[in-house]
């Protein structure tokens, strides 16, 4: 998995953990802060570091955009958010209900 789409995934998997609620808002600096408690995450990174990351999430129709107050961006979900494994790579992909069932690990895109 590339370092991209592990990002993602631990960003996904954050976000699953902690705010899996359509009325919970939450930001960047928030996630942020909770990978930098993963063991794996490299805490050298910073918020502007994942502004690609996030702009994915939003573009795939996880989450949308609700107020930003310069690099701070506070989000909603669209819907609720599931754990599935892909058969296919191994990986545990999170997706919100109304995202395609497609992996989004690079290397696989397997149909769920």
């Amino acid at each position: 998995m590339t370092s991209q789409n592990f990002i993602l995934t631990l960003i996904r998997k954050v976000i699953f953990e902690n705010f899996n609620d359509i009325d919970v808002r939450f930001n960047n600096d928030e996630i942020l802060n909770l990978l930098k408690k993963e063991e794996v995450f490299d805490k050298t990174i910073t918020v502007d570091d994942l502004e690609t990351q996030f702009k994915k999430i939003e573009d795939d129709g996880l989450v949308r955009c609700i107020a930003q107050n310069f690099t701070t961006k506070w989000f909603k979900l669209y819907d609720i958010m599931e754990k599935l494994n892909c058969n296919s790579c191994n990986s545990d992909v999170f997706l919100g209900n109304d995202e395609p069932r497609i992996c989004y690990n690079n290397e696989c895109g397997s149909t769920l």
